[in-house]
């Protein structure tokens, strides 16, 4: 029988960062309600199916360890509190923002929170910064965070709270605008500061620069690497996010043995180990050859996110990793999403979302991320209403921009240079709505266009192979160049 999200077990694990004892433990409750695998949340939680268990025995089971807990629901009542403790040693990092800043700020949350909440150090890349509807980012200045309020009830737009706020006052601040947006109705930035101002004291400071986004250079986090400190960190990843109860016992008990304090899970469903001593990586080998576990995926099967448990964003994702694995495309930097609900906040650089609007068919939009940055949280739309097939060719396209917009200078002394090779003008025509280009020394072998026939010999009833766009929607892009 196939499990549904609301027959699972949300376990919180405050922060993504928990204890090898308490990860065994929850391993061990997994595995009682005759489990064989967890599965991990984008909220740094850990989920297994309930197995029709009711909630006594499961509250029974979850008493020796601080963890919450939430027993299947299709709209969680509770929330994780997200952070970005595990980029510490790992990636670079703002110079204050140390461990035990996340303990201490996490530890000060005296109650569950139902609404999500973000602490994250906007140097790195491993965390999404506005994924929460509170984002608690870090200044440059010590100690004090900006705030970011994401309201989905008004369209998910970011707004930044009018300063910044200390470390010790983010718990207090966030259980009292917790209040607020779910008992009332939604406030302004302004109303909200006035609110709070006349509800508690909070040690404020004048935000003197803008917060600066972080490149969108996303990491490569498998495997076993060196970390900051002269010590390494393992990352491992399963494709079908289905982690063994048996290899996850072990490597806890392993973080016992070798005096590894604390395990770290990430968003991007996969978890990470750091603090292994030198004199310890051989025993981390040998127990990933024991369980045949391979901890070199290419970027390409690692950076995706997808909705936990769902068949078609999973088999979608992997007919387009063998497909882009064909091309021998560099997908490097980029992170992609599947998107098959209406409910799904994005966060990463390219969408693919699936065409509700149609029933019965396999038709998706691809949106990308401005800049391909998805901390800007603006999406663009580069193809409406494609085939499955056609997927693959709109992303390599989607790539090679990326690259180009890495270093736009380059790009165009490149041009520069093909142009003084060269004494042919190739008249090239690009699509206003999907950014796609008909170039005239290819044609269109989707409509059997051969190549050499240039634009204005198109018929008029020529249509954008990519979003069905009419010819009249194309603008010219002339290069010059020399045979």
């Amino acid at each position: 029988m196939e499990t549904k999200k609301s027959d699972l077990i949300r376990a919180f694990v405050k922060g993504g960062i928990l204890s090898p004892a308490d990860l065994l433990k929850i391993m061990e409750i997994s595995q009682s309600l005759d489990n064989k695998f967890v599965l991990f949340g984008s909220r740094q939680d850990i989920m297994f199916p309930s197995n029709g268990a009711d909630e006594k025995k499961i509250d029974y089971a979850f008493r020796d360890i601080h963890i919450d807990y939430e027993l299947g629901s299709d709209q969680s009542i509770y929330q994780n509190i997200v952070s970005s403790y595990i980029a510490v040693n790992v990636v670079e990092t703002t110079n204050w923002v140390k461990e035990d800043t996340y303990h201490f700020v996490i530890d000060n949350f005296d109650y569950k929170p139902k609404i999500k909440i973000n602490i994250v150090d906007p140097v790195q890349s491993i965390v999404p910064l506005f994924t929460g509807e509170l984002n608690f980012i870090a200044s440059r200045e010590d100690n004090y965070w900006y705030l970011y309020i994401r309201d989905p009830r008004k369209g998910n737009i970011v707004e930044c709270w009018p300063k910044l706020i200390f470390s010790h006052d983010i718990a207090k601040v966030s259980k009292a605008l917790e209040e607020l947006i779910l008992n009332f109705q939604p406030f302004g930035m302004d109303e909200l500061f006035v609110i709070l101002q006349g509800k508690m004291r909070i040690n404020y400071r004048v935000i003197s620069e803008k917060l600066k986004y972080p490149d969108s250079t996303f990491p490569y986090y498998e495997g076993l690497n060196a970390m900051l400190n002269n010590q390494y960190w393992l990352g491992l990843y399963w494709r079908n996010n289905q982690y063994d109860i048996d290899f996850m016992s072990a490597a806890s008990k392993l973080c016992q043995e070798t005096n590894v304090g604390k395990i770290n899970i990430i968003p991007w469903k996969a978890f990470i180990i750091k603090g292994i001593k030198a004199s310890d990586r051989i025993r981390w080998e040998k127990l990933m050859g024991k369980f045949g576990i391979n901890g070199r995926h290419s970027s390409l099967e690692l950076n995706w996110h997808l909705p936990v448990i769902d068949a078609e964003a999973l088999e979608l994702k992997r007919f387009l990793v063998r497909e882009l694995d064909q091309q021998d495309i560099s997908t490097h930097g980029l992170t992609f999403t599947i998107k098959t609900k209406h409910d799904s906040f994005l966060f990463t650089s390219i969408v693919i979302e699936r065409n509700t609007s149609l029933e019965n068919t396999e038709r998706y939009n691809i949106l990308y991320a401005k800049d391909f940055n998805p901390n800007k949280i603006a999406y663009l739309t580069y193809a409406r209403d494609v085939k499955k097939e056609i997927i693959p060719a709109l992303l390599i396209e989607l790539s090679k921009m990326y690259y180009r917009q890495l270093n736009p200078e380059r790009e165009k002394q490149t041009e520069k240079n093909k142009e003084e090779k060269s004494g042919i003008v190739v008249s090239s025509y690009q699509c206003s709505n999907c950014l796609s280009i008909y170039d005239q020394r290819y044609g269109d072998a989707t409509v059997n266009i051969p190549p050499g026939v240039p634009f204005d010999e198109l018929p008029e009833t020529y249509r954008c192979h990519v979003c069905n766009s009419p010819k009249m929607y194309f603008t010219a892009m002339t290069i010059s160049a020399k045979v």
